[in-house]
C-alpha cells in the first residue's frame, strides 16, 4: 500500500487522541466489479514532468509526517509514526521516469519498515502507482534486529502487475478505482472518493477543502482506512481499523510539523545498512493468484 503505516492492528485501543471527522455517509461499499482499473496504455506523460497534483504534491519541499500513539489492550503505551518525503528521481517503470516518496515508519522508536513508492503523473493530471521497493525490519521482543524480508513489495511490468492511480485528476465522489494490481505480488488495493470540502483538524491545524478517501482490498475485507488529503499540502490524516459502518478507526494517524519530529534512535544504526541490503536483488515471494482475476 501506499503510505505505509503498516502497523500491527490493535483492538480495543484508549487513543491520546480520538476525535473524529463527522460527515454524512453514503452508504456505499466498494465493489470490485465495478473499480475502475486505469489504462496505462491510454496515458500520455512528459519526460520529467513534475508531480502537481493539488491533493497529491510532490516536490522537493515536500516532508510530512503523521503520528498516532495510545495504550493498547494490554495496558501498555504505544507511538507510532510514519515519514513522508520527497525522494528525488526513481526507478523508470515501463518506459516511464517516476518520482520517490519515501516513507519511514516507526514503532515506539524502531524502524519498521522503509518504503521507496514510485509515482509520475500523466498530461491529465493523474498520478500514477507504479510500485514500490520495501524493506520490512523484524525485531525479537528485547527490540533485538532479527531479519528483514520485503514482503508487499511490486513493481509495474513485473510479475504481471499493471499500475494504478494513487490520486486522480478529477474528483467525482463515489468514483473506485485500482491503486495497485498485482494479485502475484498481493497487492490488490482498491479506493473510493468518499467525501469533498470536509474541514478537518488535523495535529492542531484546520484544514480547508479536504479530500476523504477510503481505501480497501479484496484481499481482506476487514482492511478499511480513510485518507485525508488538503489541497496544497497532501495527506494529513488517516483512520484505520474502521468497522462495517465506516465508522470507530482503531487508530488514527495526525499530521505533525516536521520541525517537532525527533530522529528515533534507531534510524542511525539501521539506515548504516541499506546500501548494502540495496544491492542485493529483492527476493519476491509469489503468492497465488489464483483466489482474484481482474
Amino acid at each position: 500500500m501506499p503510505f505505509v503505516v503498516c502497523l500491527n492492528k490493535r483492538p480495543g485501543l484508549c487513543l491520546a487522541m480520538c476525535a473524529s471527522v463527522m460527515f454524512t455517509m453514503a452508504g456505499v461499499h466498494a465493489s470490485v466489479a465495478a473499480t475502475f482499473i486505469p489504462d496505462f496504455d491510454a496515458a500520455t506523460f512528459d519526460a520529467g514532468a513534475a508531480i502537481d497534483n493539488p491533493y497529491f504534491p510532490l516536490d522537493p519541499s515536500y516532508q510530512t509526517t503523521v503520528q498516532a500513539s495510545g495504550i493498547d489492550e494490554d495496558g501498555e503505551a504505544f507511538f507510532e509514526e510514519s515519514q513522508l518525503s520527497f525522494g528525488g528521481p526513481g526507478r523508470v517503470i515501463l518506459g516511464v521516469q517516476t518520482t520517490v516518496q519515501r516513507d519511514l515508519a516507526f514503532e515506539d522508536g524502531l524502524l519498521v519498515e522503509d518504503t521507496f513508492d514510485y509515482y509520475a503523473q500523466d498530461t491529465d493530471g493523474n498520478v500514477w502507482y507504479m510500485g514500490e521497493d520495501v524493506i520490512n525490519y523484524i525485531y525479537d521482543d528485547d527490540g533485538n534486529l532479527i531479519e528483514t524480508n520485503n514482503s508487499s513489495a511490486w513493481i509495474a511490468g513485473e510479475n504481471g502487475a499493471l499500475p494504478g492511480w494513487i490520486m486522480p485528476a478529477e474528483i467525482v465522489v463515489g468514483f473506485e478505482y485500482f491503486q495497485e494490481v498485482s494479485p502475484a505480488d498481493a497487492a490488490l488495493d482498491q479506493a473510493m472518493i468518499w467525501a469533498t470540502g470536509l474541514t478537518v483538524t488535523s495535529g492542531g491545524s484546520v484544514f480547508e477543502d479536504v479530500l476523504a478517501i477510503l481505501e480497501t482490498t479484496s484481499l481482506d475485507p476487514e482492511a478499511r482506512e480513510f485518507k485525508y488529503y488538503a489541497p496544497g499540502v497532501g495527506l494529513i490524516r488517516v483512520e484505520e481499523g474502521l468497522d462495517e459502518a465506516f465508522g470507530n478507526p482503531e487508530l488514527i494517524f495526525e499530521r505533525v510539523d516536521m520541525s517537532e519530529v525527533p530522529i528515533p534512535a534507531s534510524l542511525p544504526l539501521l539506515l548504516g545498512g541499506l546500501a548494502g541490503l540495496a544491492a542485493v536483488a529483492r527476493a519476491r515471494v509469489r503468492k497465488n493468484a489464483d483466489a482474484f482475476s481482474i
